[in-house]
């Protein structure tokens, strides 16, 4: 049985801006999203190794 959870979009808005501050600000790294519609959603994150 597949379990779904429903999030609202301001949570989702606030879960993604908060994985921004922390990738981009904190690590000095990137994050980006690719969609494309009725395929789904990649999100891609890259951090610099020191």
């Amino acid at each position: 049985m597949k379990s779904r959870i429903k999030i609202s979009v301001d949570a989702k808005r606030l879960a993604a801006g908060i994985a921004r501050q922390i990738v981009e600000e904190t690590h000095n790294g990137r994050l980006s999203c690719n969609s494309v519609l009725g395929e789904g959603t990649e999100f891609v994150i890259e951090i610099p190794v020191f």
